[in-house]
């Protein structure tokens, strides 16, 4: 070819593209189109994604409403019940001191009346501490006040029992290793 034919092509080519501005149109539709739809599929793709998200935080918010309502049931039920073992274990002693008061309006000897009744505080006693409820020893001790609930100071005998537990006038009692009551003591000064 020569120079004027390649020079002629390239006019006609450009002359095409000038005259045909259908085609320049269709191209440029495509690739709005191509623009347009992908916008359009991201908001639906947003929208099923944000319609999930909705749906585990409804899910999530009701599996924890009912674990906290299934919690607040067990708790109710555990302090109803807590406290049934132990009454059934003291319902012997209960029946012990029963027959005890039986005894004594038949009974007359006052040191079988007191054996009976030593008894019956022995097995209240030995059932408490199977259950876990063991008392203090106070006396001689260093006052501690997470152990002892001050009452009184009085003047000691000696510098040895100043800063101890001189008397003891209500027992201090621990249930499993965990003070349940203080004891009340005297201290000296």
């Amino acid at each position: 070819m020569s120079k004027t034919d390649n020079n002629a092509v390239t006019e006609e080519l450009q002359d095409n593209q000038e005259s045909n501005p259908a085609n320049e149109t269709a191209t440029q539709e495509q690739s709005q189109s191509q623009t347009e739809a992908t916008p359009a599929d991201l908001l639906v793709k947003k929208e099923s994604e944000l319609q999930e998200m909705k749906d585990k935080y409804l899910r999530l918010a009701a599996e924890f409403d009912n674990y906290r309502r299934r919690t607040a049931q067990e708790r109710l039920e555990e302090r109803q019940t807590a406290g049934r073992d132990l009454m059934v274990s003291l319902l012997d002693v209960l029946d012990d001191f029963d027959r005890a008061e039986k005894g004594l309006d038949s009974d007359q000897e006052v040191q079988t009346m007191k054996e009976g009744v030593k008894l019956v505080f022995q097995k209240l006693r030995s059932t408490l501490e199977n259950r876990g409820l063991k008392s203090m020893d106070s006396r001689a001790m260093d006052f501690d006040a997470d152990l002892h609930e001050a009452v009184a100071e009085i003047p000691a005998a000696d510098a040895s029992l100043q800063g101890k537990v001189i008397d003891e006038l209500q027992k201090g009692y621990k249930l499993n290793d965990r003070i349940i009551r203080f004891a009340k003591v005297v201290v000296g000064k």
